[in-house]
């Protein structure tokens, strides 16, 4: 089942145990249950602390297996094979149960051992998800530290039949005692703030009483991650406040142009931002969403943000990097059927849709991409473009002309997608040259429209465009004294993770320069 350069990796890893551990199986007599048996077989053959057995009939889905600390209710559960992007989650269950800590901050760990109740979570994903190794680390790493919580991963395509019972149509989703508790990505910050009715006050109360910065960066993707290193390599005091580390590229299945990685997936670079930005006295607060913002009433004064839980932060400088987000087409069902038939993340969601008829909206590179690999799950897709003619590159073109499941309409207007109440059923689009209105029957549709930078905030404060990008000059500042800003929410051409990295550090340096050249005088009185 692992190749052996994959078996040294998880022997190295496991002479991490502290404590002995048990796999414990159910299984049946198919090739699925087989297929897991002999990946447990593997993973027990590379530690002395590691047991195997299976069990028959035992009530639990099959096939699945539990990962349990040897004479005690700790462990958790997975239905189905943990491969692909959850291999790490895998591996990370093993070590956690096994005793190994996790790096997980000391006051995080107490807040997870102080819940109260019993939340029995159930996470349904797809093995192509980015999205979703987020949720089950954190929710198993939860079930390790907190007797009453327990937590299984499950499989979507593996076990459809409860996919279809269940009405999911979007990973990953998370069920708490059977009921829905999230979809999307869900950090542990961000699941253990649900959990933790209190964390909003306590949070407020901590943030309010931090000193201000000389630069206090909003964001926490490339832009925001590099503008942070910048500044903190200058020796000045340094915080960076985002809703989700990493931003954007979280979303990003393959990643193959940033020089000098030939190639990596959007969260394991997002890790490495993070490490990096970690390596530097960078105050770091995750989890947090931004809300106002109050550039400096004089020069050397202080700017201030107030964040969605109240807590207001102080900085001499600031510089924005909230980034973008999915654009929806605003038709009427688009928000009624979200993360049920309507999706944003093809290799996300795709797999949920095997077999099935299903659209892309959008004709440029990602659209196509999309329909290119949405054709290998589903039984038929349809790209639908409003140009006449497709934007996407002319390789990406041919491939898709190449595929015998997949039907293009150019010039075509999408107008409305209709469903049954629970779920997507068809969509109807106009087409422009003719003025014909055509409805298509289909279960899921893709949107792959671009972006939309995330300034509704700003709007009144700074000036924006139309298209409510931020302007910049070439220093990265803004139409306000002491604020800069850097990456896809500016006026900044071409939207690339290494355009954008680079424009962090712009306005790194330029919000430095700004800084040296404010009076000493009004420095002093500003603190």
């Amino acid at each position: 089942m692992l190749d052996m350069e994959l078996k040294a990796q998880l022997r190295a890893y496991l002479e991490r145990l502290t404590q002995s551990i048990e796999l414990v199986a159910s299984v049946d007599d198919t090739d699925a249950s087989r297929e897991m048996m002999a990946l447990l077989a593997d993973v027990a053959a590379q530690s002395d602390r590691i047991s195997l057995r299976e069990q028959r009939a035992d009530g639990e889905r099959v096939p699945s297996f539990l990962i349990r600390r040897t004479g005690t209710s700790i462990g958790v559960r997975f239905a189905g094979l943990p491969m692909g992007h959850e291999f790490t989650s895998l591996v990370l269950a093993l070590l956690h149960v096994g005793g190994h800590p996790s790096k997980t901050a000391a006051e995080t760990i107490e807040r997870i051992g102080g819940l109260d109740g019993d939340y029995r979570f159930e996470t349904f994903i797809s093995l192509s998800c980015q999205n979703c190794p987020d949720v089950v680390q954190a929710l198993n790493l939860m079930s390790v530290i907190n007797p009453r919580i327990s937590h299984v991963t499950i499989d979507g395509a593996l076990f459809q039949d409860e996919v279809t019972s269940r009405g999911i149509m979007a990973v990953p989703t998370v069920f708490l005692n059977g009921q829905v508790f999230g979809q999307g990505r869900m950090g542990l910050e961000e699941i253990l703030a649900k959990l933790d009715t209190g964390a909003a006050e306590r949070d407020a109360k901590r943030l309010n009483a931090k000193a201000p910065y000389d630069v206090l960066i909003v964001g926490g993707g490339p832009a925001g991650a590099a503008a942070a290193i910048y500044a903190a390599r200058k020796g000045i005091r340094t915080g960076i406040v985002a809703e989700r580390f990493g931003g954007q590229v979280l979303d990003t299945m393959a990643i193959e142009n940033f020089i000098s990685v030939t190639e990596t997936d959007g969260p394991k670079f997002a890790a490495a931002l993070e490490s990096h930005v970690r390596h530097y006295d960078v105050d770091l607060m995750n989890a947090q969403r931004v809300v106002a913002l109050s550039p400096a009433s004089a020069p050397g004064g202080l700017a201030e943000v107030t964040l969605a839980s109240g807590a207001t932060l102080r900085s001499r400088s600031l510089i924005l990097a909230p980034g973008a987000r999915w654009r929806q087409i605003g038709v009427p069902g688009e928000d009624e059927y979200r993360n049920r038939g309507v999706a944003y993340c093809p290799h996300c969601d795709g797999p949920l849709f095997k077999g099935k008829r299903v659209a892309v909206i959008g004709g440029g590179n990602s659209g196509v991409e999309a329909a290119i690999d949405l054709a290998g799950l589903v039984e038929h897709v349809t790209l639908l473009e409003f140009a006449a003619s497709l934007r996407a590159d002319a390789v990406l073109v041919r491939k898709l002309q190449s595929l015998p499941n997949v039907t293009v309409h150019t010039s075509a207007q999408t107008t409305g997608i209709s469903g049954d109440g629970a779920k997507v059923d068809g969509l109807v689009y106009t087409d422009r040259s003719s003025g014909q209105s055509h409805r298509i029957d289909l279960a899921g549709v893709f949107v792959q429209i671009g972006l939309v930078p995330n300034t509704e905030w700003l709007k009144g404060v700074i000036d924006l465009t139309r298209h409510g990008e931020i302007i910049v000059d070439d220093h990265g500042r803004t139409s306000a004294p002491g604020v800069f800003a850097a990456g896809d929410a500016t006026t900044v051409p071409f939207k690339q993770i290494v355009i954008a990295a680079g424009d962090g550090a712009r306005a790194a340096l330029g919000a430095f320069d700004h800084l040296i050249r404010t009076p000493v005088e009004a420095l002093r009185e500003a603190a």
